[in-house]
């Protein structure tokens, strides 16, 4: 695929007046339809607007490229525009952007990606960009583009033969680099270019793999390591590490790849970095380099680690828990008149779904910052938060009764996991080399799953079992009379850690009221279950009306939490939850409670402990279309007080 094949001349805007992002990408995207490209010029901007809310494509040096794909495009193209004043565009540099060069591509297939990949690197040429912005006609424009897009690919036959053809000699410095960004589009390949030029300008041989959305490109073999004089890694995501043990690597941002190309392959070159220890944490690495990380980045890449892989588990369980309510509530009950052996079959596996969420959450926080090692002590840590999850599996034992700590135990767990392995590796260093192989694979499993077991059950899960025979007390002691006071406390309970002890506390006592009103129901049990609906609903809104709220991994699974939230499954909640606890917790409990006394105002009660809007619908709630009502504005004031106070996935990072 040639890119300058990919421009539609018809459509280019040489002397572009627009100055804002918005009507920039409209008046492209109208140009690209009058020339026949797209028919939905809605959509696609749509499409355009929603990309730009994940990250900006304001890629640096007066540069943007907008991209998007959707299904009223008939074929990859490229429409190119040049502004003299420059166009606002939250850049990377915070410049205005002055070429524009919109990439659009039919749905499902991958030319936008490849095309990015071949314009970033392309535009990295200082003399690639001066062309662009005197070119006079468009016939110019591609002209310029396949006259550098021929001239780089020269130049990468060259190199390629350059490093095949040469011999290694004790002298020759030959360096390796990897990049990548959190989406693998622009920046992994810009960072690429700018790599390849400094060590082309210093006399140096490189080779830039890049972790790109379409793969691994331009991939380092074994015989490259060995070869090389030291490796760069510029990277703002997990990369494969454990093949540069014993080599110079110099760890650092992706940005700097960019901006700091030069610094980096002279540091490389003279060697100036630690040596890669693969039995090491990521973690003791990033701590080693000298681009240090704030302590709320380090933290915040940690729990996305874990969040990211415990998503898929809280996906799969909820809606298959929630496709068993089809056949009625209690349906998965084999001792119930209603039970229905689908629903069970459902319910079961929606259930060991669910019993694999916080081994998954823990267990890659303690990988994430502590390896393989971190990985068997986070996942058991993660057990032992919920030793009651066991039972999803038929082996519960002497831990069916066990205290839990729930979600909040697992948070603690992941983090003590890389505590654990650091220790152990201190503890252990003065064993001979010759026993280094035993370590990760017998000496840190054995003894960290040990230590992690005695740390949970006798400091982490016993106080949060006494706070939550605290809070029920408390909940059971006030009185009947202030029921708004005690459906707001009781449902923003049920949202505080979502499966948790505090949690527990609020459902224990709803259910314990419905069982003791021998079928007369409850009026907590209802404020209890509109409390538990309220957090994935309001993650939901939260995600439909404030886009760029939520890092792109998790805004694409929380229009799930809609179904979660009407299931009464809370824990639809808790990746968003843990990804910024002390500004979502508060503002998921404050709009459960809402709900929850609305419901108490509305004289709604329960007569099922579970069910949610299913429950609703089987007559199962008195009231229904007010208790509906209270569970909407419940959603609403926590997707508000969300929007308010969450920070944005950027400003975490920053």
């Amino acid at each position: 695929m040639k890119l300058a094949n990919l421009f539609v001349k018809e459509a280019m805007d040489l002397a572009l007046v627009t100055t804002d992002k918005k009507s920039t990408l409209v008046h492209l995207a109208q140009n690209y339809a009058n020339a026949g490209g797209v028919s939905d010029v809605d959509s696609y901007v749509a499409k355009l607007e929603e990309r730009e809310s994940q990250s900006t494509t304001g890629v640096g040096e007066e540069i943007a490229i907008p991209h998007a794909q959707d299904a009223s495009i008939k074929e990859a193209a490229i429409v190119f525009a040049r502004s003299q004043s420059g166009v606002e565009w939250d850049s990377f540099d915070g410049l205005p952007v002055k070429l524009i060069f919109m990439i659009a591509a039919p749905e499902g297939g991958g030319e936008h990606l490849q095309a990015l990949a071949k314009l970033s690197s392309i535009l990295m040429n200082p003399e690639a960009k001066e062309a662009l912005l005197v070119a006079a006609t468009p016939d110019e424009v591609v002209d310029t583009i396949a006259h550098y897009e021929a001239e780089k690919e020269a130049a990468q036959t060259q190199q390629e033969s350059q490093v095949v053809s040469t011999t290694a000699s004790d002298s020759d410095i030959y360096l390796l680099a990897v990049t990548a960004c959190p989406t693998g589009i622009a920046h992994t390949y810009m960072a690429e270019e700018k790599l390849n030029q400094a060590a082309a300008k210093a006399g140096y041989g490189i080779k830039v793999e890049t972790n790109g959305q379409t793969g691994v490109g331009n991939k380092l073999t074994r015989e490259d390591i060995e070869r090389a004089t030291a490796i760069i890694v510029a990277a703002d995501k997990q990369v494969e590490m454990a093949r540069f043990d014993g080599k110079p690597v110099i760890i650092t941002k992706v940005a700097d790849g960019i901006n700091k190309a030069d610094e980096l392959v002279s540091r490389a070159a003279k060697q100036d970095a630690n040596i890669y220890h693969a039995s090491e944490s990521d973690q003791a690495h990033l701590a080693d380099s000298d681009e240090k990380e704030s302590l709320g980045r380090q933290f915040y890449k940690h729990l996305m680690n874990g969040v990211s892989h415990m998503l898929p588990f809280v996906v799969a369980g909820g809606i298959l828990a929630a496709l068993s309510f089809f056949w009625g509530i209690n349906s998965a009950n084999p001792e119930d008149p209603s039970y229905n052996a689908i629903a069970h079959t459902l319910k079961s596996f929606g259930d060991m779904s669910f019993a694999m969420m916080l081994p998954i959450f823990a267990g890659y926080i303690g990988q994430s910052i502590a390896d393989r090692p971190g990985l068997v002590i986070g996942f058991m840590g993660g057990v032992f938060a919920n030793p009651s999850i066991l039972t999803a599996f038929n082996a519960g034992g002497v831990f069916e009764n066990a205290q839990s700590s729930g979600f909040l135990g697992a948070l603690v767990a992941g983090f003590l996991a890389g505590g654990i392995v650091w220790v152990l590796r201190k503890g252990l260093s003065w064993l001979p080399k010759s026993l280094e192989g035993m370590k990760p694979i017998f000496l840190y499993p054995v003894l960290g799953v040990l230590a992690m077991g005695l740390i949970m059950f006798f400091v982490v899960n016993a106080p949060m079992g006494a706070v939550m025979n605290g809070l029920q007390n408390a909940l059971s002691s006030i009185p009947s009379e202030l029921s708004v006071v005690l459906g707001f406390v009781s449902a923003a309970m049920m949202s505080i850690d979502m499966g948790g002890p505090i949690n527990k506390a609020a459902y224990v006592t709803g259910t314990a009221l419905v069982t003791a009103s021998n079928g007369a129901g409850s009026n907590v049990m209802a404020a209890v279950m509109v409390g538990g609906m309220v957090p994935p609903l309001a993650i939901a809104l939260s995600a439909t009306f404030n886009k760029n709220l939520w890092a792109p991994e998790q805004r694409n699974s929380a229009l799930v939490n809609y179904v979660m939230g009407a299931a009464f499954i809370t824990e639809g909640a808790i990746p968003f939850a843990a990804s910024n606890p002390l500004r979502v917790i508060p503002s998921l409990a404050i709009g459960a409670g809402v709900a929850g006394a609305l419901s108490m105002v509305f004289g709604c009660v329960s007569y099922v402990p579970h069910g949610g809007i299913f429950a609703v619908l089987a007559g199962g709630v008195t009231n229904p279309w007010m208790y509906l009502l209270a569970w909407l504005i419940g959603g609403a004031v926590g997707a508000v007080l969300l929007s308010v106070f969450v920070k944005k996935p950027e400003e975490i990072l920053n």
